[in-house]
């Protein structure tokens, strides 16, 4: 089965079922019951790596054509918390699979009870009546993967059980939608001239990475869709606010941020990855989606007087050289990875044999 994975920072939270299967091929992660969990590729496979990242890229933005799974969505205990989630065999995660035995735990964690707003209500409070898989005045409510089931008044999971019920950690009732910007440059010399890696002959990418003040990886900078903003603005503000630091800065050096960032963000953009998550908050009734795209800056020019400072939800942020010896936050390595394939840049130094198709 193809995975589509992700990861999402919290941003502002406390930090298919019409699919069809077109590639099938086992995908085997570590599941660690942990908040920071890194993405590996399959041990087990007659694809190359080149070939499985080629599949992957192929048909992640045609979600109508792809066969979900998720294996973080089933890691116990729950992030923040000791919830155990009951659980799911492998050959049950599918609801097409019956299983009248099926009992979940359900949790909301508090900090979602007390009504934040970026939270909804329960489903069943007075007035709230939701209107799933549409927009709901300004909270989206589409999945990026088609039509969901909404069973008993409560969405469902489009890939499949999760062993819990409710909303966990996250706000809304069925898709929450964030966004991740990849912001990246080529690595150049003393003399402005770009730097090849030795053994490749590829040139050196490099992207904004910040380091997360919740588990200490490594991870791009992003974060959750207001209500009513669109992605490029979601993705414009989180990048500004974790990696520029642009909460604490005057209204004169907003200002120039902005006349700074304007070039970036306004030219020619790649969309990466859009889709649903695999993260290790997702609920039966809850998930993460998140819409991944590069801004590059081909001269540098734009970039290499930006003045880097972690801020928001970030420790630390800094330029890191791209390479397959990344180890970053959830599944962001493979965004990554996915830049410097259509960028033409170094990754690895064993690539493995080529994928014929």
């Amino acid at each position: 089965m193809l995975l589509l994975a992700g990861a999402l920072r919290a941003g502002r939270l406390p930090s298919v079922s019409r699919a069809v299967a077109v590639f099938t091929f086992a995908v085997a992660l570590s599941a660690p019951p942990a908040w920071c969990i890194l993405q590996r590729r399959p041990p087990h496979s007659n694809l190359s790596a080149n070939c499985w990242s080629h599949l992957y890229a192929v048909n992640m933005l045609n979600s109508y054509n792809v066969k979900l799974y998720h294996s973080k969505a089933l890691t116990s205990p729950y992030p923040g918390s000791h919830v155990e989630r009951s659980q799911v065999p492998a050959d049950k995660v599918g609801w097409l699979t019956e299983w009248k035995d099926y009992n979940p735990v359900e949790y909301t964690a508090k900090s979602v009870l007390a009504g934040p707003s970026w939270a909804d209500p329960q489903i069943n409070d007075k007035g709230f009546s939701p209107k799933f898989n549409e927009r709901d005045g300004e909270v989206e409510r589409k999945s990026l993967n088609g039509t969901y089931v909404v069973e008993n008044g409560r969405p469902r999971n489009p890939v499949g059980r999760t062993g819990l019920t409710g909303r966990g950690l996250l706000g809304r009732w069925g898709p929450n939608h964030a966004a991740d910007p990849v912001v990246t440059r080529w690595k150049r010399d003393g003399s402005g001239n770009k730097v090849a890696h030795p053994v490749t002959g590829k040139n050196i990418l490099q992207f904004v990475a910040i380091k997360r003040r919740d588990c200490g990886e490594w991870a791009i900078p992003g974060g959750m869709v207001d209500p009513g903003e669109k992605i490029s603005a979601t993705l414009k503000r989180e990048f500004e606010e974790e990696a520029l630091n642009s909460l604490q800065k005057s209204p004169e050096e907003k200002a120039e941020l902005e006349k700074q960032l304007h070039k970036l963000f306004s030219q020619e953009h790649s969309v990466v990855y859009r889709g649903y998550v695999d993260d290790p908050r997702n609920t039966d009734n809850a998930w993460m989606e998140t819409e991944a795209v590069n801004y590059h800056d081909e001269t540098g020019e734009t970039l290499d007087n930006l003045p880097l400072e972690a801020g928001d939800d970030a420790g630390m942020v800094k330029w890191v050289d791209i390479s397959e010896k990344l180890k970053l936050y959830a599944s962001h390595s493979y965004f990554i990875k996915l830049v410097t394939e259509k960028r033409g840049a170094h990754w690895s130094e064993n690539p493995g044999p080529e994928c014929h198709e």
